[in-house]
């Protein structure tokens, strides 16, 4: 009788640490991520109860109450790091937790060109990285800021070279913007700053040209072209007379015509008014534009109109009476389209 109160003793104490095996297994290494979101996003400053809510909110977990005993017992409660999570299904709440309290978040692609203005620029980020578009615009026109690196709230737009970047979800505004900065010193090595040196010209005044060139230019191939004509302008000390920056000065970019009357708009980026350039940056310059100013092509072309057969080509002339020819076919071109603003 002994013997099997004995047996039975063993018997249930075995199935007893089979039982605690298997449900400390299913708890900490069975599945339980089911996989109905692909990301689980932790805001900066957010606690645990935070987190716990979102995963309930969010049906991220089939077992909700394992996944916060295991939470507590891995003390994760005082571990949480804000990030973009990348979610797998299946994964038990081991990994789950791991991963979080590790802060091993999967990084953004952020790829980014011709962007027109700094509140669409801001505005597109927002989309990918955690701050808010107020919270990037402020910083871009925060003149404390920005002195740190020698710009203004005008040429600020320069520091942006279109790429694509990895960086992290949680990117604060101020670290964005260090990276960008990063970037901009890599492109302007020794050999494109001795160019620019070689124009009269600074890195941010080659991007206040480009930006000009690459508004003038539907095709790439034309802008070395378009870029010798407006140096050739800027030596001569003639205005650039450029049409695309009184559409800028106005901020009305349906405009298709450049009427007389937008041409007195008092704007310090209208370059039928002022001589030289505008004080910043008219949209994001693509870096073949860049390039194109630093390479500039050598004519003696000083006036250009767009061709009047709307292939995106302009005429160019050395002189004003064959400008004037040329404005008046493109003229012509647009009234019998009736396109008349």
């Amino acid at each position: 009788m002994t013997k099997k109160i004995i047996i039975a003793l063993v018997v249930v104490l075995i199935l007893s640490l089979g039982l605690t095996g298997v449900f400390y297994y299913l708890r900490y290494y069975g599945p339980n991520v089911t996989g109905k979101q692909e990301y689980l996003y932790i805001h900066t400053g957010a606690t645990y109860a935070d987190v716990y809510k979102t995963i309930q909110d969010k049906g991220i977990v089939k077992d909700t109450a394992s996944f916060n005993v295991s939470a507590h017992n891995m003390k994760y409660i005082n571990r949480v790091k804000p990030g973009r999570y990348h979610l797998h299904a299946g994964m038990g709440n081991r990994r789950l937790i791991n991963m979080l309290a590790s802060g091993s978040q999967e990084p953004i692609q952020l790829s980014f060109h011709n962007l027109r203005l700094k509140e669409d620029f801001a505005g597109f980020v927002s989309k990918k990285i955690e701050p808010d578009s107020v919270s990037i615009l402020r910083l871009l026109d925060s003149d404390q800021f920005l002195q740190q690196y020698g710009f203004t709230r005008d040429n600020v737009y320069s520091v942006f070279i279109p790429n694509t970047y990895q960086l992290y979800w949680n990117t604060t505004p101020e670290k964005f913007f260090k990276r960008m900065y990063a970037n901009y010193e890599k492109f302007w090595t020794p050999e494109r700053k001795q160019q620019a040196k070689e124009i009269n010209l600074t890195p941010v005044e080659v991007s206040v040209l480009a930006s000009v060139v690459d508004a003038e230019a539907l095709h790439d191939d034309e802008m070395p072209t378009i870029a010798g004509l407006y140096l050739n302008r800027l030596k001569k000390g003639m205005k650039l007379e450029s049409d695309p920056t009184v559409i800028f000065a106005l901020h009305d970019f349906t405009i298709r015509r450049v009427l007389n009357r937008y041409l007195s708009y008092n704007s310090p980026y209208n370059t039928y008014l002022h001589t030289g350039l505008p004080p910043g940056p008219i949209m994001m310059p693509s870096v073949n534009a860049l390039d194109a100013v630093l390479n500039y092509k050598k004519t003696d072309y000083i006036y250009m109109c767009a061709k009047e057969d709307f292939s995106g080509y302009h005429n160019f002339a050395t002189n004003q009476a064959d400008h004037l020819i040329n404005a008046r076919k493109f003229q012509q071109a647009l009234n019998e389209r009736n396109i008349k603003k």
